[in-house]
């Protein structure tokens, strides 16, 4: 498997760090949107992004803020600046030639289930799977009944108010959906065996979903 340490172009004045893991014979791809307060650097996320990669499906853990960005708090929750910089950094990653042929997914944890809904939404011709782990799609609520790619919420039974947030945004999408409740964890998912659980859950869904897609190549539009 090689990995990388990437950075990506948003502007002349601003790179993201990323770190890239793509498996021989990647049969897709999957981009994180980390939950505000966490970075390319998640325990959790690393975690997971390690499952899938067993599983030859490529990863990119990318801190979607710059360090100076993130050191000031209202800009952890700006779902809109970090949408932007999704879409972004998709386009980016969609170009280069070891990818651009795989199926591309999203996996949002907590708050950055939100800009990868969002995002999905704006790049639906590209973006064939969302998964959220302890997400918050009521944050990205006036895009949900236009998400199309396949959606699963992963929620932890113990983390009762995201579960009802989860359940109210479940009824407002219109695409391929469900849900699952991991039992016995609560939102980081720190309870033993519940992130294995839900990373199982996040594989068979990117599995199911991301098999033979027929991938469009050209560029996506900003």
């Amino acid at each position: 498997m090689k990995t990388n340490e990437i950075n990506i172009p948003i502007d002349e004045s601003i790179k993201l760090n990323g770190t890239l893991n793509v498996p021989s014979d990647a049969g897709s791809f999957v981009i994180f949107s980390h939950g505000s307060g966490s970075s390319r650097f998640s325990v959790r996320n690393r975690h997971v992004a390690e499952i899938l990669n067993k599983e030859k499906i490529a990863t990119l853990l990318i801190d979607l803020l710059t360090e100076k960005e993130d050191s000031v708090f209202e800009n952890r929750f700006n779902i809109d600046l970090l949408t932007k910089r999704l879409v972004a950094v998709t386009s980016y990653m969609h170009k280069l030639p070891e990818l651009k042929n795989l199926p591309i997914g999203y996996f949002g944890a907590s708050t950055g289930a939100a800009s990868a809904l969002k995002a999905a939404e704006k790049l639906d011709d590209i973006i064939h799977a969302v998964v959220s782990r302890g997400g918050r799609p009521d944050l990205a609520k006036n895009s949900l009944g236009y998400v199309k790619a396949p959606t699963l919420l992963i929620i932890g039974s113990l983390d009762e108010q995201v579960i009802a947030m989860n359940r109210n945004a479940y009824e407002l999408m219109q695409c391929d959906k469900k849900i699952e409740i991991v039992e016995g964890a609560s939102h980081l998912f720190e309870e033993p065996g519940t992130l294995d659980k839900a990373a199982d859950l996040a594989t068979n869904w990117f599995k199911k979903h991301l098999y033979n897609v027929k991938v469009k190549t050209h560029a996506v539009h900003l």
